[in-house]
C-alpha cells in the first residue's frame, strides 16, 4: 500500500465520515469538503486547507482509485465519494474506525468505541478490538496496528506520523502490562454501564 500525504489522510477521512453520519448530504461538493477537512471539532490536528490543497488531495487519491468523481444527472456540480468500500472489500465496521483513527489518530478501544457511535453501534469493545485485528493482520498490507497505551492508529501514512519513542509512558511498568491494564479497566466500565442500564429498567 502506497502511504499517503497528510493532506490526504485527511481528505479521506473526511469522505468516509460524511457518507457515514450524514449520507443524505453526501458526495461531497469541493467546498464542503473544504469545510469537513477544516473542522474544529472531531479533528486531530485541526488544519485550514484552502480549496486549491483540498482539490490537489482529491486528485492523488483519484490516481490511487481511492476516491471517483460523480457527475451527471442531479448533480449541478461535481462532488465527490471514497471508493474503500469497493476497493479494499471493506465493510461499515471497517470503515466506521478507519473513519476516526484518519482523523484523530491513535486512541484506545474505549474512545474508538464513543467516537465510532454515530457511524456503527458496536455491541462491545470487544467487537472493536476483533475489527481493529483483522485490519491489523490484512495482507499483504495491514490498515491498522497497536500504538502505545493501549491504543490503536492508522496505517496509511506507513506509520511516519505516529512517533513511538515520544510517546511512550515515562514509567518502568512495561508497555504491555499498561495496555493489558488500560483494556482491563475500559472493558470493566463497559460492564458496570450495562450492569446500571438493566437495574434501571427494572424501575420502568
Amino acid at each position: 500500500m502506497e502511504p499517503l500525504h497528510p493532506i490526504e489522510v485527511r481528505v479521506l477521512g473526511s469522505l468516509l465520515e460524511k457518507d457515514l453520519t450524514t449520507p443524505e448530504y453526501y458526495p461531497l461538493t469541493l467546498n464542503a469538503l473544504q469545510n469537513a477537512c477544516n473542522q474544529k471539532s472531531s479533528r486531530e490536528p485541526i488544519v485550514n486547507y484552502d480549496e486549491t490543497t483540498v482539490a490537489q488531495g482529491l486528485e492523488l487519491l483519484r490516481q490511487k482509485h481511492l476516491v471517483m468523481k460523480v457527475s451527471g444527472a442531479g448533480h449541478r456540480v461535481e462532488k465527490y465519494a471514497h471508493r474503500l468500500g469497493e476497493t479494499l472489500n471493506l465493510g461499515r465496521r471497517e470503515l466506521a474506525l478507519l473513519a476516526v483513527l484518519m482523523l484523530r489518530g491513535p486512541q484506545t478501544v474505549g474512545e474508538l468505541r464513543g467516537r465510532t457511535e454515530r457511524m456503527h453501534p458496536f455491541e462491545d469493545m470487544e467487537e472493536v478490538e476483533r475489527v481493529l485485528e483483522a485490519l491489523a493482520a490484512r495482507q499483504p498490507d495491514p490498515l491498522a496496528a497497536p500504538a502505545t497505551r493501549g491504543r490503536w492508529r492508522h496505517l496509511w501514512d506507513g506509520g511516519a506520523s505516529h512517533n513511538e519513542a515520544e510517546d511512550e509512558p515515562a514509567s518502568s511498568v512495561p508497555r504491555q502490562s499498561l495496555e493489558s491494564r488500560v483494556s482491563a479497566l475500559e472493558r470493566e466500565v463497559d460492564e458496570l454501564k450495562r450492569e446500571i442500564e438493566s437495574f434501571r429498567r427494572q424501575f420502568e
